[in-house]
């Protein structure tokens, strides 16, 4: 099976979704959350603005509508315990610009695609909402979860499933491979992310 790193559903929906505008008090509904991002990532989208633009504007939507904290911990699991506080906050800069820089890039390759949120129900923390991916020619349509947290009034994605295949569960698998091949080390993840991200995390 091929192995689809965290937000590839995030990514491929953005660069589809023809969502109406929601106003922003909609943060505290869980499906108006979902349609909105839509409608503003449409604005990331733009193939004539420069790379850096598109990445500062997908770090903006990413830190706006996804939980990138509790990600984090997820996706780094059991490491997290064994982290130091330096690690840790190292790790968070640089697992969020590793998603930045590659979806911003990856944005502007999809087209054609259409999004439509189907229903919602509610979860222990919050509430998953799911739509699907409508796909041009035809094409069988991809179904996605959206895992949110409600917090203070307003919710965050936590978690993407493709097709019942959770992101972060498969992120969390991909980086602790990373870190069993370099002796169960955390630096040794910290070091890829270094090279992936360009040292640009310190931004």
């Amino acid at each position: 099976m091929m192995r689809r790193s965290l937000l590839t559903a995030a990514f491929v929906m953005l660069a589809g979704a023809l969502a109406p505008a929601i106003p922003a008090a909609a943060a505290a509904d869980p499906t108006a959350v979902i349609s909105n991002l839509g409608s503003r990532a449409l604005e990331v989208l733009g193939k004539n603005a420069p790379q850096s633009q598109r990445v500062a504007r997908f770090r903006e939507l990413l830190r706006e509508d996804f939980d990138v904290p509790e990600i984090s911990r997820f996706v780094l699991g059991r490491y997290w315990n064994v982290a130091t506080e330096e690690q840790r906050a190292e790790f968070l800069k640089l697992f969020e610009e590793y998603i930045a820089l590659a979806y911003s890039t990856r944005l502007a390759e999809y087209t054609g695609e259409t999004f439509k949120v189907t229903g919602s129900r509610p979860d222990a923390d919050g509430a998953v909402v799911s739509s699907q991916i409508l796909r041009p020619a035809g094409a069988a349509p991809v179904k996605v979860d959206w895992r949110l947290i409600g917090r203070n009034g307003a919710y965050k994605i936590s978690d993407v499933s493709v097709d019942g295949i959770s992101m972060a569960v498969t992120q969390r698998s991909e980086f602790a491979s990373v870190i069993q091949h370099n002796g169960g080390q955390v630096q040794g993840l910290i070091t890829m992310l270094r090279e992936k991200t360009g040292g640009s995390a310190s931004r």
